[in-house]
Formats: structure tokens, C-alpha cells, sequence
């Protein structure tokens, strides 16, 4: 996706007293660098215009917030509608500028986020070999789980069928048990939900969006995720709670997700 160059985005941004550009020297520090550091700690990765994200930003004042993108040209707009959101200088968010593929140069378990969002990130469906590109991808769920509490959790949003049923393959691999999952968050009544430009037009469409929140167990993988591809026969396949974490054939190709109630 071609993203406009914006020529105000820069200049605002270096003015934002809650932006950084180079964060990787508050790597296990994250938590001191808030006013209130004793509060829960979420991290977004992939914020996008921020619609969605100052929403919840300023909804959960309590909650500090990372939320991350690798665009300066995007995340003036992040800037943008979270000082709508929130008034110029909110205490419980910073922006940060980062390639999320390299995320644990930017994060340890000394941070220990709670939660980590990962919203309508690019399915990379075109090519196979452009699935280690995914967000879900295990190369980036092993760092996640570097980084999470124990029992933290991942919530994850789209509107694509096929990144949805692999990466709940991609979980279930790397030790992450689902806790919610559904194949229509609107229809399923889920909150807290908050919409951004993209979900609102996927909806509009007509286009149910996925969701599931899974939580990091104590099972650590025993794979090396950065030579991790898909087996062929799984891609389709969905990875349901109530089997032992085994395929179920009988979902294939259906995207008929199956609900499991919150804990």
C-alpha cells in the first residue's frame, strides 16, 4: 500500500511531546518513561491513522498505551486523533516509530505489557513466502512472548479469512491458548469494541470481522519460527479450543469461526 507523503506529519510529530523516534534506548525502561508507571502497560502494534486507537486511549485513562507504526507519514494522523481524543499532552500514551518485525530491539520482559492489540494488519496473502511478514507470523509471536507477563494476552482484528484461520495455527504453535474467538464480532455483541476507518467499511460491505484474544501459556515452542512455513493441507484449517489444538478438517474453507465464552 502506497502511503501519501504528508509534509506537516514530520515537523508535528518532532513537537509531540509524547512521540518517539528512537526508542530502542527505552528498551525495558517503557514503564518509568509514564507518569503513572504502576499502571497495566498495552501495547499496539500496527496503530495505523489511530482512529480505533484513540478511542481506546481515551476510554482507559488508567491504562498506559505503546502504540507503534513504521510510517512518520501515518502516525501524524495517530498524533492527530489522539489529541482530539485525549487534549494535547495525554499522560497514558506515547507514539512510537518502529519496524514491528524488529519489535524486541524495542521491548524486554523487564516492560511486561499485560495485552498487545494487533488490528487489521497486512494478511500478506499474495505470496507464500510473504507470510513471515504477517504480525501473527511465529516470528513475531515468539517475540511477543519475550516480552509479555506470563498469562499476557494478544488481541487480534481482521477482516481476512485466510490470515485469520492461520494464524490460529500460528497460536496454537507458539504456546498461546485462545480465550475468545469468534467469526463475527459485531454479531457476537463483544466489548469493548472500537472501530477504525477500515472496520467501519469492511462492515459496510457487509465483510464479518474476525476476532480472538489469546493468552501466552507456559508451553514454549520447539520450533525455529524463522524458518516456520505453513505445511500445505493446514492453511485453510482453523485450530479450535475444543480439540486438543488439532486441525479440524471439517472447518475447512468454511470460516464458520467457532464462539468460546470470555474468561
Amino acid at each position: 500500500m502506497h502511503i501519501r507523503k504528508k509534509k506537516w506529519a514530520r515537523p508535528e510529530l518532532e513537537a509531540c511531546p509524547f512521540y518517539e523516534p528512537a526508542g530502542e534506548w527505552r528498551r525495558g525502561r517503557w514503564r518509568e518513561a509514564f507518569a503513572r508507571p504502576e499502571r497495566p502497560l498495552q501495547l499496539e502494534m500496527g496503530c495505523g491513522k489511530g482512529v480505533s486507537t484513540a478511542q481506546m486511549v481515551a476510554a482507559n485513562p488508567e491504562i498506559n498505551y505503546v502504540v507503534v507504526d513504521i510510517s512518520p507519514d501515518v502516525l501524524g494522523d495517530t498524533r492527530r486523533n489522539l489529541v482530539r481524543a485525549c487534549g494535547e499532552t495525554p499522560e497514558n500514551v506515547f507514539i512510537l516509530l518502529a519496524d514491528i518485525c524488529l519489535i524486541d530491539h524495542y521491548f524486554d520482559r523487564e516492560d511486561g505489557p499485560e495485552r498487545i492489540h494487533i488490528s487489521f494488519c497486512n494478511p500478506w496473502t499474495e505470496r507464500p513466502k510473504h507470510e513471515k511478514r504477517r504480525l501473527t507470523h511465529p516470528r513475531q509471536l515468539i517475540q511477543y512472548r519475550k516480552m509479555l507477563q506470563p498469562g499476557g494476552e494478544i488481541w487480534f482484528k481482521t477482516d481476512d479469512d485466510s490470515l485469520y484461520a492461520d494464524s490460529l495455527v500460528y497460536f496454537d504453535l507458539c504456546g498461546f491458548e485462545p480465550v475468545f474467538q469468534t467469526g463475527d464480532l459485531r454479531a457476537s455483541g463483544f466489548q469493548p469494541n472500537y472501530v477504525s476507518e477500515h472496520e467501519q467499511k469492511y462492515m459496510a460491505l457487509g465483510v464479518p470481522i474476525k476476532f480472538g484474544i489469546f493468552r501466552m501459556t507456559d508451553r514454549e515452542p520447539s520450533f525455529d519460527p524463522t524458518r516456520f512455513r505453513m505445511t500445505p493441507g493446514l492453511r485453510r484449517l482453523a485450530v479450535l479450543p475444543d480439540l486438543g489444538g488439532k486441525p479440524d478438517a471439517s472447518v475447512e474453507n468454511s470460516g464458520d469461526f467457532r464462539e468460546i465464552p470470555a474468561c
